[in-house]
């Protein structure tokens, strides 16, 4: 049986933290449109997260030497989830603080911390997530782009897809093969790298809105030093399997259909009708669920804990949760989704609806999740 403990209990200063943020958003974002808002995680906005670094909401729980800030796991939580919830855009900066730069913390080398990490801190250095191939689906252990050892370090080839805002960012963490491709799992290793260095193209992937945040990245012959290794050779799984645990339990997982919740609250108004005020009710409840769970994630990594089947579970229900909402707007109040209606709940809608697939996708498809789950249960 998986418990979740309870989250960490909120405190004055957390409390001072949240008016603060609320009062620095209602600034940045006074002009902001609902369509734009929708967006949030996926807004690229460099002059916002530099403005974030500013004010030390960027590498929040990091040690003080590398930038950081040394707070809370809960205090970090509360930034993030007022920044979702008010449709802030924090795209530029958010894998690099959520995941990239936690990386190289735990095992990236003295120099590539020192390098790196108070520029993320700062707001100045974003980075892609270089796992997903072409034809492997979730299964990252069957990626096929190889790190070959040649003198100095090592020659580079393969193909990386889905890598959100690549074009944008300085860096991307590479997970790809250094052994035999019959070690599926010991054999894979993850590297640092410049999207700058020679062999690498980046050409650009568009969404069913037409819109370009994903890319493909394709290596060839790309030559990387010994020093951009990081970790030790053949870590790579375990090391993306703790990469994943951050990605997967964060308010980002169930937040992102939250300007579409407060837009249908508007459209209804104080007069809605009590139908419409039990579907608010179980939405708000879901809402507030999911939130109980994955603020206890927050409460384990503050821990120092590899919550990896909690945050497979708020992964797979928040993805539950957001695809169907859309559907539960229609039927409420019978709008169509539209991106260029002119009218706010539809825009948004339209917007929602069509990013909504692929959020059963992101971070692991929903079998492979429930495979997580099944495992972690004894169960399979």
């Amino acid at each position: 049986m998986l418990t979740f403990p309870p989250p960490p209990e909120t405190t004055s200063a957390i409390e001072t933290l949240r008016r603060e943020v609320r009062d620095f958003l209602a600034v940045e974002l006074k002009d902001r449109k609902p369509m734009d808002r929708a967006r949030t995680w996926t807004g690229f906005d460099a002059d916002f997260s530099r403005k974030m670094g500013e004010r030390g909401w960027i590498a929040m729980t990091w040690p003080k030497r590398y930038g950081g800030h040394e707070r809370s796991a809960l205090e970090r939580y509360v930034v993030m989830e007022e920044m979702l919830a008010a449709g802030a855009p924090v795209a530029a900066h958010w894998i690099s603080d959520r995941q990239s730069g936690p990386l190289l913390l735990k095992v990236g080398t003295e120099a590539q911390r020192e390098a790196i990490l108070p520029k993320i801190a700062r707001g100045e250095c974003f980075f892609a997530i270089g796992m997903s191939e072409p034809d492997s689906g979730s299964d990252l252990a069957a990626t096929r782009t190889r790190a070959t050892p040649v003198e100095g370090g090592f020659r580079v080839n393969g193909t990386k897809v889905w890598t959100t805002e690549a074009h944008q960012c300085h860096y991307m963490i590479l997970f790809c093969r250094t052994g035999t491709q019959e070690d599926r799992k010991g054999g894979t290793s993850q590297f640092l790298v410049d999207l700058k260095t020679p062999g690498i193209t980046i050409r650009p992937i568009l969404d069913v809105a037409g819109e370009h945040h994903f890319n493909e990245i394709v290596l060839e012959d790309v030559f990387l030093p010994q020093s951009a290794l990081v970790g030790k050779l053949g870590d790579g799984w375990d090391q993306v399997m703790g990469e994943l645990a951050f990605e997967r339990s964060g308010p980002e997982r169930f937040l992102s259909s939250f300007v579409l919740l407060t837009e249908l609250i508007r459209e209804l108004g104080p007069d809605a009708s009590d139908e419409a005020k039990a579907v608010i009710g179980r939405l708000t409840g879901h809402l507030m669920t999911l939130r109980y769970l994955s603020r206890s994630v927050a409460g384990l990594l503050q821990k120092g804990e590899n919550p990896a089947l909690h945050a497979a579970v708020v992964k797979d229900l928040g993805a539950l949760y957001e695809q169907a909402m859309p559907d539960v707007v229609r039927q409420l109040v019978g709008i169509e989704p539209s991106l260029t209606s002119g009218n706010d709940l539809s825009e948004v809608l339209g917007y929602i609806t069509l990013t909504a697939p692929s959020f059963s996708l992101r971070g692991g498809t929903r079998e492979i999740l429930r495979g997580i789950i099944a495992r972690g249960l004894g169960l399979r």
